[in-house]
């Protein structure tokens, strides 16, 4: 029983033997579902990694040295008792995945240096207990991807709605006061790919008939019964099933 509750203890040895190749040629650091309760600092000895993964543990804090890891692209955390994170994950300015899914995570506690992760590409945020967004984020330019399923939203700030690429955005099962404000969020990514703001009077005859056409090509499509649209997938976002809320500790485990 005190052993289960100290954790296990991971040495330098051990770390070294969890260092995996990565698909695109990148050092990466396994140590997924080890029992671990709190950071092993001997992998600040491997600080020159590229991606780490800590999830499926039980660490309740990430220290100040993760900014050691100035060359990390991909942090893997979910799935752990994380109630905040520091403030100097704003320096891991090379980091473009962040998965802090499935933790106990407040919007009190997550530091508003997120912002600083200007080469962020994917950030996945659900399963943990926040009321509001930080409207901050939305200085996340290259944002492609977020997650916010299952939490206690209720809006989600236009600053990370209208991010410029974001194409993707998980937000169920969160009580929006409008059943239908939840579609509202994920087609809001939605973008005008061409606008016209010429008079037609402006135009050369040759340029006005490609407008017209163009216009009776958007004139035919919108008069088609749409079929029935698919469901939006998030490949990348690690998405438990809508019981998971409930049942953690079990889909921490698996």
């Amino acid at each position: 029983k005190a052993k289960s509750q100290k954790g296990k203890k991971i040495t330098l040895k051990i770390a070294k033997n969890s260092i995996r190749i990565s698909f695109d040629g990148g050092r990466r650091l396994d140590l997924s579902k080890m029992g671990i309760t709190t950071f092993p600092t001997c992998i600040l000895k491997l600080a020159d990694i590229d991606e780490l993964d800590l999830s499926r543990n039980m660490l309740k804090k990430i220290p100040s040295s993760i900014q050691k890891f100035q060359k990390l692209r991909w942090l893997d955390l979910h799935s752990n008792q994380l109630e905040e994170l520091p403030e100097a994950i704003g320096t891991l300015q090379n980091l473009f995945y962040l998965n802090i899914c499935n933790n106990k995570l407040t919007t009190r506690n997550l530091p508003e240096e997120l912002n600083l992760l200007k080469n962020l590409r994917i950030l996945n945020l659900g399963l943990n207990c926040l009321d509001s967004i930080p409207t901050s984020l939305g200085a996340l330019k290259e944002l492609k991807e977020i997650g916010l399923f299952d939490n206690a939203l209720t809006t989600i700030p236009n600053s990370v709605k209208k991010l410029p690429k974001l194409n993707k955005l998980n937000a169920k099962r969160n009580p929006f006061p409008d059943s239908k404000q939840q579609e509202e969020h994920a087609n809001s990514i939605k973008r005008i790919e061409t606008l016209y703001l010429v008079q037609e009077k402006d135009l050369c005859s040759s340029c006005l008939k490609m407008c017209q056409d163009e216009r009776d090509k958007m004139n035919k499509l919108e008069n088609v019964t749409p079929s029935p649209s698919k469901k939006p997938s998030f490949p990348l976002l690690l998405t438990p099933n809508s019981s998971a809320k409930d049942n953690q500790e079990e889909w921490r485990l698996r």
